[in-house]
């Protein structure tokens, strides 16, 4: 019964031995197909010492091997888009500074077209309105009013009067101006300095021209020179103002008269529609105010 043991024994001892040099054979076999396969690498001997590695399950790589499993290979389609990604990544990048530079570069043009270009000189607005002036007395000739006038903007306005140049003649430019309530028949000059008002009623430079849309507006003095506009104050809304160019007559109706201040220089602004303005020193022989006549254009006819 002994000898029968032993035996039994024996064969399985020699059975386990089969199966360990089976399994050793086996991963030898897949050893060497993951090197081929370039997927194991050397393993420090040091670091690895007692390490077992298992790269099947069920089999063991004992502690004096010199192979371990090597990380997976990237695939090329995942390779592919890391890289593109990359190339967006610097194009997007260079594009920025791009613009940036760019961007830099324009403003630097701008300031620079800025500070070269000229800028148009201010045109200096009525600060006072036309005719204004001393009147005359015993021993004393009338003469231009400058009290008027701000103080420090009279060198201004004296440079600017003397700078202004009077528009080119036109058919269209106003020669005459009648009023039948008043029996009056003037001409009408370019200007409304103290120079024009000497030769009649002055239409203001820049003003509309007759019939056109806007305010013509027209001075004259009510107490020298004729005495054009001495009689405005008798004017009233319905009467008629007509001015007269080379071809046409132009009729205003008077709309309104009022009382202002020298300084009131908001009835010579521009107008929407045809609108005429006559102004003049008031009242006779004092000349502390200004008379304002307001009309609007209502006829039309041919001056023949």
């Amino acid at each position: 019964m002994a000898k029968k043991s032993k035996t039994l024994h024996l064969e399985e001892g020699e059975l386990r031995r089969m199966l360990l040099e089976r399994r050793s054979a086996d991963r030898k076999r897949r050893v060497a197909a993951y090197a081929q396969a370039g997927e194991l690498l050397p393993l420090d001997a040091e670091a690895t010492e007692g390490v077992v590695a298992e790269p099947l399950a069920g089999t063991r790589i004992h502690a004096d091997a010199d192979l371990r499993l090597a990380p997976p290979k990237t695939s090329r389609a995942r390779l592919w888009v890391e890289r593109s990604l990359l190339v967006i990544e610097l194009l997007a990048v260079a594009g920025l500074g791009y613009i940036f530079l760019n961007g830099l570069d324009l403003l630097g043009q701008l300031n620079t077209e800025v500070n070269t270009t000229p800028s148009a000189a201010p045109l200096l607005g009525p600060v006072v309105l036309p005719s204004g002036h001393t009147a005359p007395s015993a021993g004393n000739a009338a003469a231009p009013n400058e009290a008027e006038i701000p103080e420090h903007l009279r060198p201004l306005v004296q440079a600017y009067t003397a700078a202004l140049v009077l528009p080119t003649p036109g058919p269209e430019q106003a020669l005459g101006i009648s009023i039948p309530r008043l029996g009056l028949n003037a001409p009408v000059v370019q200007g409304d300095d103290w120079e024009a008002l000497k030769r009649g009623v002055g239409q203001h430079i820049g003003s509309a021209n007759p019939g056109e849309n806007g305010n013509l507006v027209l001075s004259g003095h009510n107490d020298i020179y004729g005495e054009v506009f001495r009689h405005l104050d008798q004017l009233e809304p319905g009467d008629e103002i007509v001015i007269l160019t080379a071809e046409t007559r132009y009729i205003y109706t008077v709309t309104q008269r009022q009382l202002v201040a020298p300084t009131f220089v908001e009835v010579m602004f521009p107008t929407t529609d045809a609108t005429i303005t006559l102004i003049s020193c008031y009242p006779y022989m004092i000349n502390t105010q200004r008379i304002i006549i307001k009309g609007e254009l209502s006829g039309i006819r041919s001056a023949s």
